[in-house]
């Protein structure tokens, strides 16, 4: 992979769920070009098919034609240079906060081979990820024990702990109620900053996609296709101020016109 090269390249890939009685053509010949370190946002009506593309980009679920590449490489299957969080953390209620961050260093090689002769460097990872994102001092907690935004919290650690190169966001923050929904763009926002992986987050939240990302992906309607594309020209770190200025709004609005248009509305 040279400098030049996309760390994600999606070149007219089309998705189609098949079932016995029936079939969903979910994207249409979709085109995206990431490259590394970006922070892209993807929106749209619901049922366009942006979660879908986290599965073809993740590895989850092939493309019915068309190519995905990331890192240089064609997807065949699951990727491990990924990580992941959605919208209901699926924290495991018999772990601790500290222990549910573990966990993918548990499963995910070459961490699992020797996550016991290890153990102390690898808490010692997650603790500094719990005290970035303001959960020191919550590592002996369950879930139950925490808010829905600590939960949260743990879920992006989590996601983040075996160093992956790329996050997939699946409205991460969408059952939070607006104040902590806010307050978590600050976390996630550093936690990119700090550790800058490549980034692909879907949200039906406008003002969230303006206020995180570089570049902003609006889709059709199902099937699901790129309609245009939004560079994001606001300067970091991004405070919730920035989002009464006018540039900010405007920017909010012509997204919001876009999608629209997309729905044929």
């Amino acid at each position: 992979m040279t400098a030049d090269t996309p760390f994600i390249k999606l070149d007219r890939v089309s998705l189609t769920y098949q079932s016995r009685d029936s079939s969903t053509h979910a994207l249409d010949e979709t085109d995206m070009t990431i490259s590394t370190g970006e922070f892209i946002a993807v929106v749209g009506p619901s049922g366009c098919g942006k979660s879908s593309l986290l599965k073809l980009v993740s590895g989850l679920h092939p493309a019915t034609s068309g190519n995905v590449v990331v890192a240089g490489q064609k997807v065949t299957g699951p990727l491990k240079i990924s990580g992941m969080a959605f919208q209901n953390a699926t924290l495991l209620p018999w772990r601790t906060t500290l222990d549910n961050v573990l966990l993918p260093l548990q499963i995910v090689e070459p961490h699992a081979s020797r996550f016991r002769k290890h153990r102390d460097q690898y808490e010692a990872m997650a603790m500094e990820l719990l005290k970035l994102v303001g959960l020191d001092g919550f590592e002996t907690k369950y879930p139950w024990e925490l808010s829905g935004g600590m939960q949260q919290r743990s879920s992006l650690c989590r996601a983040l702990i075996h160093e992956p190169q790329m996050l997939l966001l699946d409205e991460p923050f969408g059952a939070l109620d607006a104040f902590t929904r806010e307050e978590l763009w600050g976390v996630l926002q550093k936690l990119w900053m700090t550790r800058k992986p490549t980034v692909i987050l879907v949200t039906h939240d406008l003002r969230e996609a303006v206020y995180l990302s570089d570049t902003v992906y609006v889709m059709s309607a199902r099937p699901g296709r790129i309609i245009s594309k939004t560079n994001v020209a606001l300067p970091r770190p991004r405070t919730l101020r920035d989002t009464f200025k006018p540039e900010f709004i405007e920017m909010a609005q012509n997204l919001r016109l876009q999608i629209s248009e997309g729905m044929g509305v």
